[in-house]
């Protein structure tokens, strides 16, 4: 049984997500899976898409099934519009809509200024944007005509200070907070809220190269006031929180989840 102060306790006693539809992108892993499984215990049906790894989707629908909700897995390379409009449509003729859009697939690669490589430009921001921009533009007109609905991305901190070497995953990180903004204002008169969350390092496989200096590990967790590496739960606990009735007065916010690292606002 979860202990006092355990997030799933205080899900289950403050926030009620019963009878919702939730789609959760890059939800076979990371913070999408761990956004599942709270979403599901929150009492929303999940929707998740997988590029590569169809076992570990499998295995975040067992979980969601197992908290007795529906579960739809569907394999779907987002930089691609017609796999975005098609997942789109898998989740409206199953379920007829989509309550909670939850944007957070994303690739985290290296690129290096002045070695040409446009490869890498292109692959970051076709997956981390054009794959946002797409399936937010096939959700949308089913919430538009329900005059609800509930729109989060996924950003990071690298959007708000930039990173070296990681420029094209920044440069993608930040459109998303421009398009928070954006999105805000022009849907906002349909009863759409859109909000961002925004980690700094996470505790997740993507990380996990990094990680594995021991050293570097380290200094991560001294750079954050609160000294500590969070845990994928930790991000998902704001996200679920925004699609919450909670948060019903909150659309365009960019909420920075880093313990303290990266301040702005």
């Amino acid at each position: 049984m979860p202990g006092i102060g355990d997030p799933r306790r205080e899900v289950i006693a403050m926030i009620s997500l019963n009878g919702q539809r939730t789609l959760i992108t890059g939800g076979s892993r990371g913070i999408g899976r761990a956004a599942a499984i709270l979403f599901a215990r929150a009492g929303s049906d999940v929707a998740i898409n997988f590029n590569r790894n169809e076992k570990a989707a499998l295995e975040v629908k067992e979980d969601v099934e197992s908290l007795g909700r529906r579960c739809l897995v569907r394999k779907a390379d987002l930089s691609r519009r017609d796999d975005a409009v098609a997942l789109a449509s898998a989740v409206a003729d199953a379920w007829g809509g989509v309550d909670t859009l939850v944007n957070n697939h994303g690739i985290w690669t290296y690129l290096e200024m002045g070695r040409g490589d446009l490869e890498s430009w292109k692959e970051t921001v076709n997956v981390n944007l054009d794959g946002v921009f797409y399936l937010t533009d096939a959700i949308v007109p089913m919430m538009k005509a329900r005059k609800t609905g509930c729109i989060i991305n996924v950003g990071s901190t690298a959007g708000i200070r930039g990173e070296a070497l990681h420029s094209h995953y920044a440069a993608t990180k930040g459109a998303l907070n421009a398009l928070t903004k954006s999105w805000c204002a022009e849907l906002a008169p349909f009863g759409i809220r859109v909000n961002c969350v925004a980690p700094g390092w996470v505790d997740t496989d993507m990380s996990a190269e990094s990680f594995a200096d021991p050293a570097f590990r380290e200094s991560v967790r001294q750079s954050i006031p609160l000294k500590r590496i969070p845990s994928a739960e930790d991000i998902a606990g704001p996200i679920l929180f925004l699609a919450s009735p909670l948060a019903r007065h909150i659309t365009g916010a960019i909420i920075n989840v880093n313990g303290g690292a990266v301040l702005s606002g």
